[in-house]
């Protein structure tokens, strides 16, 4: 979130859109970006779960790596197996430092052979893309893609509106990526997106960004949908916020990810804080990244500290607030390795008050990605 008055804000191609939609603009990432539309956060949560959604995210940032090593030379960066990706396929993964912590976390497909597209965060993409090119960038040709916006388009309708404008795109499952025509233009999509639900995340030239995402919202059951839904989706479907629920100070182990690194990569290591990382892949890390049910009405925020039932200091919340598909507060957090078991009885320190809460299973809401 942008603090600085003196520092103007970017903006991304669809501003003269959001603005012509009555959207309400913040700061966020350095951009001006819409949190919410007339609707309110609350209807776009809640019709993106039944219908489906719009979203600009063209803050984030793109870029591609060619080269036949491509895939071996950015597995010195990260934990993902990024050389056993298939063709068409995409990957979550994160970028390491020494310590083992997560400096970002991105989405890698590959496109060919010598060819891979990754799409990082906007608050990070401009030190991610000076890391790469510090380590990496003499072995690989690397472009940082700066004419192409990204939008998402999520939710159970999500299908059913593509049908309309791009046939092609129901063959595609969830994380395959597939150049097709969305609408009479040309667009890179992915099968993904970060709601828990259906979707597609649409590269596209930002010279015809605003013509796609007209077309799109004339569609039956599509609306716009801004930064407030956007959080409350993630945080029910249990999705890391870079900066919030992992950091530099936080490793994928820590943070319950581990998931992303597979056999061969959890052995030969070979990136950055490799051996800590290893290290807690056998002994188990000191703290973990749980979701935690208040077992009240009362939301617990970010920095809410956490504590054991004697008022011992256990953690604090990364994330949380009121789970409008779940019909409850829900919230994410960090906690020692033996107080992460689901059902431990735990206390939420909220204006003052310790409030009863447990450890509770992720995701809050299911996912329904269409997989293979």
């Amino acid at each position: 979130m942008s603090d600085s008055h003196d520092t103007p804000l970017l903006t991304t191609p669809l501003d003269r859109l959001h603005r012509e939609l009555d959207g309400k603009m913040v700061p966020f990432a350095g951009y001006a970006m819409p949190v919410q539309y007339p609707a309110g956060v609350l209807t776009e949560h809640v019709h993106t779960r039944t219908n489906a959604s719009l979203f600009d995210v063209s803050h984030m940032g793109q870029a591609e790596i060619r080269g036949a090593d491509g895939a071996r030379w950015l597995e010195t960066l990260v934990p993902g197996d990024i050389q056993g990706l298939g063709i068409g396929k995409t990957r979550y993964t994160v970028f390491t430092n020494d310590q083992g912590g997560i400096l970002d976390d991105l989405m890698v497909s590959k496109l060919a052979d010598d060819h891979l597209f990754l799409v990082i965060n906007a608050a990070c993409k401009h030190a991610d893309f000076a890391h790469m090119q510090a380590k990496i960038g003499d072995k690989v040709q690397l472009r940082m893609i700066e004419d192409r916006a990204l939008v998402a388009l999520q939710g159970p309708k999500a299908a059913e509106a593509m049908a309309k404008v791009a046939p092609d795109a129901g063959a595609m499952t969830f994380m395959t990526i597939r150049e097709i025509t969305i609408a009479g233009i040309a667009c890179l999509a992915t099968r993904s997106g970060y709601t828990g639900e259906d979707g597609w995340e649409i590269s596209v030239p930002e010279a015809r960004v605003e013509e796609l995402v007209r077309a799109l919202l004339a569609l039956p059951g599509v609306m716009p949908a801004g930064l407030g839904a956007r959080d409350s989706l993630r945080l029910e479907a249990g999705l890391c916020l870079y900066g919030s629920d992992i950091d530099t100070a936080t490793t994928p182990v820590e943070a319950n990810i581990a998931w992303i690194m597979n056999k061969r990569r959890r052995a030969e290591g070979g990136f950055p804080g490799a051996a800590i990382i290893q290290r807690q892949l056998a002994e188990g890390p000191a703290r973990l990244r749980v979701g935690i049910q208040p077992l009240g009405r009362a939301p617990a925020r970010a920095h809410t500290e956490i504590t054991d039932e004697a008022g011992n200091r256990l953690g604090e919340i990364c994330s949380g607030g009121f789970g409008p598909s779940a019909d409850r507060p829900v919230a994410m957090g960090y906690v020692p390795r033996d107080f992460a078991a689901i059902g431990t009885k735990i206390k939420l320190v909220v204006r003052g008050k310790a409030l009863d809460a447990e450890v509770a299973a992720l995701p809050f809401v299911p996912h329904r990605y269409i997989k293979a």
